[in-house]
C-alpha cells in the first residue's frame, strides 16, 4: 500500500519505520531534513514537498505537534481546501491524523476532507515513544465505522489495539479524558 507520513519526530519516526517494516511503500515529509534522511535510510521515499508527498497516496498519516500544524498542512494558511494538501490527495484516499489536538479542529479538517471526497479519521495514540518503537500503541479513533475499519490494518502495523470512540473528533475527546485520568492517577 502507498502510505504518506507527515511528522517524523519522537512518535512519528518510529511509527513510519514500523510501516516500512510491515512492507508498505512509505513516502515521508518533515520540516527537519535529518528526520527524513533517517527514515530514507530505512527504506522510505523522501518527498520534496507536502504536495509531492501525497500524489500517489492511498493512505495519508499525520503525527504533528499542534492543531495549528494540522490545519496548516491540510487546509493551508488560508484554511481552505485549495491552499493545503487536501486538494492534492487522491479522491477516495484515507487520511489518518494521529496528532493529539482539540476535537473542534479534528471535526473541521475531517468535514473539509469529506466535502472534497476524501475519507478521514482522527486517531490519537496512547503508549508513548516506547510504544511507538515497539508497535504496541493504542489508537483511539473518531470517524465512521467504515473508515475506522479501513484504517485498522494500517494502524495495527504500528500498534496493538484500535478503538472507535465515535464520530469525527471523538477520538480526540476520548484521548483528552484518558490523559486527564492518567494525570490524576
Amino acid at each position: 500500500m502507498n502510505i504518506t507520513f507527515f511528522g517524523l519526530g519522537h512518535m512519528g519516526g518510529p511509527m513510519a519505520a514500523n510501516l516500512i517494516k510491515a512492507g508498505h511503500a512509505v513516502t515521508v515529509f518533515d520540516l527537519q531534513a535529518g528526520l527524513v534522511q533517517s527514515l530514507e535510510s530505512q527504506g522510505a521515499i523522501a518527498a520534496s514537498s507536502p504536495r509531492d508527498a501525497v500524489i500517489n497516496a492511498e493512505v495519508v498519516i499525520s503525527m504533528l505537534p499542534s492543531a495549528g500544524a494540522v490545519r496548516s498542512l491540510y487546509l493551508g494558511d488560508h484554511h481552505s481546501v485549495e491552499s493545503g494538501i487536501l486538494a492534492h490527495i487522491p479522491q477516495g484516499a484515507l487520511i489518518i491524523d494521529c496528532s493529539t489536538i482539540d476535537a473542534a479542529t479534528a471535526k473541521t479538517v475531517s468535514m473539509a476532507a469529506q466535502d472534497s471526497a476524501r475519507r478521514m479519521i482522527d486517531a490519537p495514540v496512547s503508549g508513548g515513544v516506547a510504544g511507538a518503537a515497539a508497535a504496541t500503541l493504542t489508537f483511539i479513533c473518531g470517524g465512521t465505522q467504515e473508515d475506522v475499519g479501513s484504517a485498522e490494518p494500517v494502524l495495527l502495523c504500528m500498534g496493538k489495539k484500535v478503538f472507535r470512540a465515535g464520530d469525527h473528533g471523538a477520538g480526540q475527546t476520548a484521548k483528552l479524558c484518558n490523559n486527564m485520568l492518567l494525570a490524576i492517577h
